[in-house]
C-alpha cells in the first residue's frame, strides 16, 4: 500500500466514523553494541562540536582532574551546586555554592562545575534533570564555562533510550536539558557563533 492510499483509506474510514488504527512506528528503540562501542561513540560525537573529553578512572579522580582543567582554562571565580559530590569539588580555585546567587553573579563567574543526569552516545548529547549535584537551570546557562562530569554507566546508546529513562523525571516536573557541545548558532551564510544563549566552552569528564 502507498502512502497515499493509506492517508486516503484513513480519511474514508474516519467519514465513516471508523477510524483506522494509527500503525505502530517502526524504529530502533536501543541501540544494540558493546559498552566499550557506545562510550567510544559518545566521546567521538563529543569531539566533533569541539569538547574536551577527560577521562577520570574512579570518583576520586574527577577533583584533581577538574583541579588541572581548571587551571588549564584560567578559571578563577568557579560556582558549583551546593550538593556537588565532596570527591569531585575542586580545592584550587575555591568554588563557590551556588545558594541562590543572583543571575548577575552567575553571569560574573567564570564558569560553573555540574554533574549530569545521562548522556547519549549518538547525538554526543549531555541530559541535565536538576538532580543531585547538578544545580538549577542558570548555573549552566550563564556563565560562559561549563565542567560537566559524566559517569560512563550513565551514557546511553540513542535518543528513544534515553526518553525512556526520563519518563520518571518529567512525570516528576524536573526541567529537562539536552545540550550537545557548547551554545552555538549560525545565520544563513552559516557563520557560527558560540556563546549566543549558554556557555561559549564545555569541557566534559567521563568517570569509568
Amino acid at each position: 500500500m502507498s502512502a497515499r492510499d493509506e492517508i486516503l483509506g484513513r480519511i474514508r474510514a474516519t467519514q465513516k466514523g471508523n477510524p483506522a488504527p494509527a500503525a505502530a512506528a517502526a524504529y530502533n528503540r536501543k541501540w544494540e553494541a558493546p559498552r566499550e562501542e557506545i562510550v567510544a561513540r559518545f566521546i567521538q560525537r563529543l569531539s566533533d562540536y569541539h569538547v574536551t573529553v577527560l577521562r577520570a578512572r574512579t570518583e576520586n579522580d574527577v577533583r584533581g582532574v577538574a583541579e588541572r582543567q581548571l587551571a588549564a582554562r584560567g578559571i578563577q571565580h568557579l560556582v558549583v551546586p551546593p550538593d556537588l559530590p565532596a570527591s569531585w569539588r575542586p580545592n584550587a580555585p575555591a568554588a563557590v555554592d551556588d545558594s541562590g546567587l543572583s543571575f548577575a553573579d552567575l553571569d560574573a563567574a567564570d564558569g560553573a562545575m555540574t554533574g549530569s543526569f545521562m548522556g547519549i552516545a549518538e547525538t554526543g548529547t549531555v541530559v541535565l534533570d536538576t538532580g543531585l549535584g547538578q544545580g538549577r537551570r542558570a548555573l549552566t546557562l550563564l556563565p560562559d564555562y561549563h565542567l560537566c562530569v559524566v559517569r560512563e554507566s550513565a551514557v546511553v546508546g540513542s535518543v528513544p533510550e534515553a526518553i525512556a529513562a526520563l519518563h520518571p523525571r518529567v512525570a516528576h516536573g524536573s526541567p529537562i536539558t539536552f545540550f550537545s557541545g557548547p551554545s552555538a548558532t549560525a545565520d544563513i551564510e552559516l557563520d557560527r557563533v558560540e556563546g549566543v544563549h549558554g556557555p561559549r566552552t564545555l569541557d566534559v569528564i567521563l568517570i569509568a
